[in-house]
């Protein structure tokens, strides 16, 4: 079994392969430029954002498995937070929404795509749009800095996500809230079934089923969770017969086990826990 770092490594050395290609390029695998899952692309995962106000085609990689910033009631003057900013996409359309008050930070873990969004932000010309190279389990940003926190289909690449929730509770402000993306189990799936879904979700997928991933988001200190929306994701059965038997696939596809893509939201109170502020 590999280590959190050497998962750590591997999600960098895949994204920064990707953060080389268009988007048409990296729709055709889903792991981008190493090709690691055959004919399987992201267009299952992705959703459309190109009549989303602030769109932008070059900051566009087709990575994502939601519109977290469709629900994340930002609102002008916000700062807004990015977690695995990527190329920027979430990023410029955040910055549409709070406007020339307001303030964007994208935080990535891989030095590419810091650089891809960088060079994106300079052709826009935006003056409070940043891009931070960071860790999400160990963001260098400070306390409460944060109004609203928003994530596309990255935290199931985290290996830590107590420590990452923790870390999003840390860098928002009190009344803050987030919205984001996930990639997530529904019931229990047999261990073939799980390895095909981890290549299917970028080749490195760590998702854990719904409620833990929604207890986990609790146990960091949050309130008000909200599933906003959830969708189910087929996993073609091509995919699966390299991992599964065709009798296995058939139970499957009878049972009520499926992965699917979710957006949650929560909220940090108006002071921290045991200050009795409130």
């Amino acid at each position: 079994m590999q280590t959190e770092e050497q998962l750590k490594e591997v999600v960098k050395e895949k994204y920064s392969e990707i953060a080389k290609q268009t988007k048409s390029q990296n729709e055709s695998s889903c792991c981008g430029a190493t090709g690691c899952c055959d004919t399987v692309d992201y267009a299952v995962f992705a959703e459309n954002y190109s009549k989303l106000k602030g769109y932008n085609p070059d900051a566009d990689l087709g990575l994502g498995c939601g519109l977290p910033t469709e629900f994340a009631n930002m609102k002008e003057g916000d700062t807004v937070l990015d977690l695995g900013s990527g190329a920027g996409n979430d990023v410029f359309i955040a910055r549409a929404v709070v406007g020339e008050k307001g303030k964007v930070i994208g935080l990535d873990f891989t030095e590419a795509m810091v650089e891809k969004a960088r060079a994106n932000n300079e052709k826009l010309g935006f003056k409070n749009v940043e891009f931070v190279l960071g860790e999400i389990e160990d963001m260098p940003l400070t306390n409460s800095s944060v109004d609203v926190v928003v994530s596309n289909c990255v935290l199931n690449l985290v290996p830590n996500k107590i420590n990452a929730f923790k870390e999003i509770y840390r860098v928002m402000k009190n009344n803050g809230h987030f919205s984001v993306s996930d990639i997530v189990i529904d019931g229990g799936l047999p261990e073939g079934i799980r390895k095909a879904a981890e290549m299917y979700a970028g080749c490195v997928s760590g998702a854990i089923p719904k409620m833990e991933y929604l207890n986990i988001i609790k146990g960091a200190g949050f309130k008000n969770i909200k599933v906003q929306r959830e969708r189910a994701i087929d996993v073609p059965d091509e995919i699966l017969l390299k991992y599964i038997s065709e009798e296995e696939l058939e139970k499957f596809k009878k049972s009520d086990s499926k992965i699917i893509s979710i957006n949650v939201y929560a909220e940090k109170g108006c002071c921290e826990p045991g200050t009795g502020c409130c």
